[in-house]
């Protein structure tokens, strides 16, 4: 059964970091470029940073650059969002999808991000 799992998610202050896990089963992890994106209250899915295939490339949301970074190991199908430098505008249901922006399957789960002192 082809499924993402999100982890890693909970309380911090800002400033603060983070560290997102998401465990994929069921398909060829290595051959799908991956991204991760976030849902704060009463707003859309927004598409946060992707990550190549083979991990030789990434990209980010300006919202985030230079606070989060995206990384992942192939060899155990986890994909990973560090984020640092939290704001209280980080505070979402963060989900890991297929696809460089989010455009393929998507973890159902998601994991809560609170950012709040």
């Amino acid at each position: 059964q082809v499924q993402l799992v999100e982890s890693g998610g909970g309380l911090a202050q800002p400033g603060g970091s983070l560290r997102l896990s998401c465990a994929a089963y069921g398909f060829t992890f290595s051959h799908y470029a991956m991204s991760w994106a976030r849902r704060a209250p009463g707003k859309g899915l927004e598409w946060v940073s992707g990550i190549r295939a083979d991990g030789s490339g990434a990209s980010y949301a300006d919202s985030v650059k230079g606070r989060f970074a995206i990384s992942r190991d192939n060899a155990k199908n986890i994909l990973y969002l560090q984020m640092n430098s939290l704001k209280s505008e980080d505070t979402a249901l963060y989900h890991c999808a297929e696809g460089f922006l989010a455009t393929g399957l998507t973890g159902d789960q998601g994991t809560q991000v609170t950012v709040s002192s």
